[in-house]
């Protein structure tokens, strides 16, 4: 058999395989999860702390992360198309639709807006959040731009009324060359002239107080601008599977800067990238962060601690 036989017969049956697993995968549909979304769960458990979206604390294998699966609670998030086309700007359409099969035409407003919508490449790249516009029918668009090729994640972030808070995920592809990127931890960004730190850590399964600090120029920044009904939005995704909790500012954060304070429930170890979204002099701008779980390590040129008395059992 010649070259030129050999190739058509493995193009025919590599054909072949895709088509039987494009079958498969839409006989199968969407992730359905049997129990409803716990999305944008309020964590206030009276200490004062703000309102938080996304898991719990005590999240379980019934009680999925937010975001993992495009159909929950009856509620499924159905774009017209599910492929973009990587620097070239297309109206993206999707509905929601409800426990009826129907486009959902009622949504509650949430921090400002009734939709928000997160693209984020899968390995955690090429972040952006944006607020679709709604017709009557329950149809949603916006314009989407992404910088490159690879898989996306999107994200719809809702309230139906009547019904809980709610953050569905679906996959996007981008076709051509993709060149993954890795993050190395990191609790310090720079964007525009600004510098951003973190500080706190995320302890898996339990509510983690985090502050971010805004300066420019080496200066502290104290006239932040309220962004979505706050002086800060925070997005926080594991990196793992890209598990979606969304998170505003503690409720005793009142100043304008230059700390913006956060309670972040993150439900188990790993490590997780945050987005933060922050408004000043009239542009909103985004710093990004990479932080595993656990205590941070100490800065460089830190002393360590003093050294103590190891316990020898007697209890002294």
């Amino acid at each position: 058999m010649n070259t030129i036989v050999k190739l058509s017969v493995f193009g025919a049956a590599l054909a072949l395989v895709v088509g039987v697993a494009y079958g498969v995968g839409t006989a199968v549909g969407p992730l359905d999860t049997a129990t409803p979304n716990a999305d944008h769960s309020s964590q206030d458990s009276g200490s004062g702390h703000g309102e938080a979206h996304g898991d719990t604390a005590q999240a379980t294998a019934s009680d999925l992360p937010g975001g993992l699966a495009s159909s929950a609670a009856g509620y499924t998030f159905a774009p017209a198309i599910s492929t973009l086309t990587a620097q070239a700007t297309t109206v993206f359409t999707f509905h929601i639709t409800g426990p009826d099969g129907r486009s959902v035409t009622a949504f509650d407003v949430e921090h400002d807006k009734r939709m928000h919508l997160i693209v984020v490449r899968r390995d955690g790249t090429a972040f952006q959040h944006v607020h679709p516009t709604m017709a009557p029918d329950g149809t949603w668009s916006v314009p989407l731009t992404v910088p490159t090729a690879g898989s996306y994640r999107a994200f719809a972030d809702f309230t139906p009324t009547g019904a809980a808070p709610t953050t569905l995920g679906v996959d996007l592809a981008v076709p051509g060359l993709f060149e993954p990127v890795t993050h190395a931890p990191t609790r310090t960004a720079t964007v525009d002239g600004y510098d951003i730190t973190l500080a706190g850590d995320l302890i898996g399964g339990r509510d983690s107080p985090i502050t971010l600090t805004v300066r420019r120029d080496g200066q502290p920044v104290t006239d932040l601008e309220p962004y979505l009904g706050a002086y800060g939005h925070l997005v926080v995704l594991r990196e793992s599977d890209l598990a979606y909790l969304h998170v505003h500012p503690d409720g005793g954060t009142t100043s304008a800067g230059p700390d913006i304070q956060f309670v972040a429930g993150v439900p188990t170890e790993g490590s997780y990238r945050l987005f933060l979204d922050f408004k000043h002099d009239g542009v909103v701008r985004t710093a990004e962060f990479t932080v595993p779980t656990g205590p941070a390590a100490p800065a460089p040129g830190t002393p360590p601690p003093a050294a103590g008395h190891a316990d020898d059992g007697h209890g002294h």
